[in-house]
C-alpha cells in the first residue's frame, strides 16, 4: 500500500509552529494564573496539540470551528490573536468578547473561531447551522466541529450527524478522545469500542487515527476536508490522545491510572516531532529555535498587552444583552 505524499516543508514546519505556540502559551497560562496576576478558570490542553495543529493546515480563515471549553488548542491552531486571547482571560476590555465571556467563550469570527461554548456537546449542532448556511448560499465553506469522548454520548451528537449526513453538509466532527470525559474513564461510561464505530449507523465515514501522529492527523483531516469542501458530506474522526494535567485548573487528577499520565507524558507529541522535523532535514535546531523565540517574543507580549488593558465599566453589564433596552 502506498503511503501519503508528505507536505510540503513549509506545511510541515507549519503545524509544529501552530503545536509549540500552544504549548509555549499553557506553560505561561499556568505561570501567570499560578502568580495571581490572573484570575480565571483555565483548562489546558497539553498533550492535544497535533490534533487542531495537523487539521488548521489546510484550512483558511473563511472555514468555520466551533469549540469548546477545553479547547484553547483549537483557537490558536485556527489563528485567533495571542493577545486578544489573553485579554479576554483577563477580563479586559481589549479581549475577543470585550472581557465578558471569559476563557470558555472565545469568539473571533475574523478567523473563523466562531463558538466557544460550555455546553457539552452543543459544538456540533452549531457547527451544522454554520455549514448549512455554507451551503445555502452556494461558499465551499468548511465547518469543525471539536468535542471530546464524553460528548459523544450526548444527544446533540447523534442528531449532529444523522442531520448532517441526510443533508450532505460540509461538517468535520472531531472528536479529541484524550480517555476521559471530566473525570470519568472512557470505558466506564461509554459502550462503542472506538467513537468513529458509530459513524456506520449515519453511512458517513468514521476514522479512527492517532490524535499525536502530525503526519497521520494532517492526511486524515485533509481528505476529510475535501471531501467536505466537494459537497460530498460529513467525516467522523476520533483522535486519540491523552491529556497532561486534570479536566480544569487545579484537579489533581487523581482518577487517573497510576503511571498513566507519565508515560503519556514520556511521548509529548510536541517534542517527538521536534526531533523528527530536525532528523528529517525539514527544519534546523537553529530555525526552530528561532521560531520558538518569536513565539516566545510574542506570548510576553500579550501578557503585558492583556495586564496593561482597561477592565469593562460597570455599564457594560447591560450591553449585548438587548437590542434595545427600555428604562422603567
Amino acid at each position: 500500500m502506498n503511503q501519503p505524499a508528505l507536505p510540503s516543508r513549509e506545511i510541515l514546519v507549519d503545524i509544529y509552529r501552530r503545536m509549540t505556540l500552544i504549548k509555549q502559551n499553557d506553560e505561561r497560562f499556568l505561570a501567570v494564573i499560578k502568580a495571581g496576576q490572573i484570575v480565571a478558570p483555565y483548562y489546558s490542553p497539553r498533550g492535544q496539540e497535533a490534533i487542531p495543529s495537523a487539521l488548521s493546515v489546510s484550512l483558511t480563515d473563511q472555514d468555520y470551528i466551533c469549540t469548546i471549553y477545553r479547547g484553547f488548542h483549537d483557537m490558536l491552531a485556527k489563528g485567533v490573536p495571542v493577545r486578544m486571547l489573553w485579554a479576554e482571560v483577563a477580563g479586559r476590555t481589549t479581549g475577543t468578547c470585550k472581557g465578558k465571556g471569559g476563557p470558555m467563550h472565545i469568539t473571533h469570527p475574523q478567523s473563523g473561531v466562531m463558538v466557544t461554548t460550555g455546553i457539552v456537546g452543543s459544538s456540533m449542532p452549531i457547527a451544522n447551522g454554520l455549514a448549512l448556511a455554507a451551503q445555502i448560499r452556494g461558499e465551499k465553506r468548511v465547518a469543525v466541529a471539536y468535542f471530546g469522548d464524553g460528548a459523544s454520548n450526548i444527544g446533540a451528537f447523534h442528531e449532529s450527524l444523522n442531520m448532517a449526513a441526510v443533508w450532505k453538509l460540509p461538517v468535520v466532527f472531531v472528536c479529541q478522545n484524550n480517555g476521559y470525559g471530566e473525570h470519568t474513564r472512557y470505558e466506564i461510561a461509554t459502550s462503542a469500542a472506538r467513537i468513529s464505530d458509530r459513524a456506520a449507523g449515519y453511512q458517513i465515514p468514521g476514522i479512527t487515527v492517532d490524535g499525536n501522529d502530525p503526519l497521520a492527523m494532517y492526511h486524515v483531516a485533509r481528505q476529510a476536508i475535501e471531501r467536505a469542501r466537494s459537497g460530498e458530506g460529513p467525516t467522523l474522526i476520533e483522535a486519540k490522545t491523552f491529556r497532561f494535567q486534570g479536566h480544569v485548573f487545579g484537579d489533581a487528577d487523581s482518577y487517573m491510572l497510576k503511571g498513566e499520565k507519565e508515560a503519556a507524558m514520556a511521548r509529548d507529541p510536541v517534542p517527538a516531532y521536534r526531533k523528527w522535523l530536525i532528523e528529517q532535514g525539514h527544519a534546523t535546531e537553529a530555525s526552530l529555535a528561532k521560531l520558538e523565540e518569536a513565539i516566545n517574543a510574542e506570548i510576553s507580549a500579550a501578557v503585558e498587552f492583556a495586564l496593561s488593558s482597561p477592565v469593562p465599566d460597570i455599564s457594560e453589564l447591560r450591553r449585548d444583552v438587548f437590542a434595545q433596552e427600555v428604562l422603567s
